[in-house]
């Protein structure tokens, strides 16, 4: 137990996959115009990470060395698949807005990664931890980068059509610049300045 939680915990800072590994960082700047999107993609990144995991991490003593990698890609496409159709039904806008960052994540690096590295030589209960771990790490990197993004790019947040929060210092003017592709690497840059200066996370 002991493992699993170490396992569970170390996603969402020691090893977070954005801020500390620097990985996802593609569908990170692309999908965090808005909160809503970073949920979606946090909902899809946590489905996929854990389905591929578990499957992988039950299958590995079967699968030959040599062919392991076109495995685990056919195992995380058919769950990308699942999220694909699923959303695609449900939640329409949200499909149409997350656009092709969505099937992509059959090869989210993430998602390869904890497959190659961790599923493919842990037990299954082990990497289950892994994977809520890493989703629930590289969501709420996620939700924070489009949080900044959306309330200084617009000046007001929404969650799925529900207005929360406005900011009237903003005015008419808000800072327009971060809720495009550059803002992205704006925000990013200063919250990771920011994290290491609070010491959340270590400068090697």
């Amino acid at each position: 137990m002991s493992r699993f939680r170490k396992e569970l915990s170390k996603g969402l800072v020691a090893s977070n996959p954005i801020f500390i590994l620097f990985l996802g960082l593609c569908p990170a700047l692309a999908v965090s115009t808005s909160v809503d999107n970073a949920l979606g993609m946090t909902a899809g990144v946590l489905f996929v990470l854990l389905g591929s995991n578990i499957i992988i991490s039950a299958i590995k003593k079967i699968v030959p060395n040599m062919v392991r990698i076109p495995v685990f890609i056919v195992v995380i496409s058919t769950f990308v698949t699942v999220v694909s159709l699923v959303f695609q039904a449900y939640v329409p806008a949200l499909y149409a807005a997350l656009g092709i960052y969505l099937p992509l994540i059959t090869v989210n690096c993430i998602i390869l990664a904890r497959a190659e590295a961790f599923a493919s030589k842990n037990t299954i209960f082990n990497s289950i931890g892994d994977a809520i771990g890493m989703g629930l790490g590289f969501g709420a990197a996620l939700i924070i980068i489009s949080f900044f993004r959306e309330i200084l790019g617009t000046g007001s947040i929404s969650i799925f059509g529900t207005h929360l929060l406005t900011l009237p210092v903003l005015g008419e003017h808000p800072m327009a610049m971060l809720a495009l592709p550059p803002g992205a690497f704006l925000v990013i840059g200063l919250l990771l300045a920011l994290f290491r200066r609070m010491g959340v996370v270590r400068s090697e």
